[in-house]
């Protein structure tokens, strides 16, 4: 029988945690949280999204969508519109306050990034970003 440290998927569900440990600790005093701060990052690469579509892209149950875009919404960093084809579905956009906040926000990030990968030189960043997002591609196909 292998060890934990053995076990690859073990290492990966591990660095999650310490990813997102540091993420939280360094959103804390925003009052927001990891999941809230990738909402804001998607939203940062689209004019707008409908809600359903946050929650496929994102993976997270619609539920939580709507919850954590209440907390957007409310801090001002996201809104919602009406669906221009759809007066039922809602589009998510960023506002201007939640884009100042992602632009001030992108060194912090970057220091939890590089606390995070501190023991990798420059070249093995690059090949562990390059294999994880092929297999992020990968499972989301």
């Amino acid at each position: 029988m292998r060890g934990l440290h053995g076990d690859t998927g073990y290492l990966l569900y591990r660095l999650g945690l310490r990813s997102g440990q540091l993420f939280n600790t360094f959103l804390q005093e925003s009052g927001l949280r990891l999941r809230h701060y990738a909402v804001l990052r998607f939203l940062s690469t689209a004019e707008g999204t409908l809600q359903r579509e946050l929650s496929a892209s994102l993976g997270y149950d619609p539920s939580a969508i709507v919850g954590l875009v209440d907390d957007l919404e409310k801090i001002g960093f996201a809104e919602r519109r009406p669906a221009p084809d759809d007066r039922r579905s809602r589009i998510v956009a960023l506002t201007a306050d939640g884009r100042t906040f992602l632009r001030d926000t992108d060194e912090a990030g970057q220091r939890v990034t590089n606390e995070l990968l501190g023991p990798l030189d420059p070249a093995e960043r690059d090949s562990l970003h390059t294999l994880l997002l092929r297999l992020a591609e990968d499972g989301l196909n």
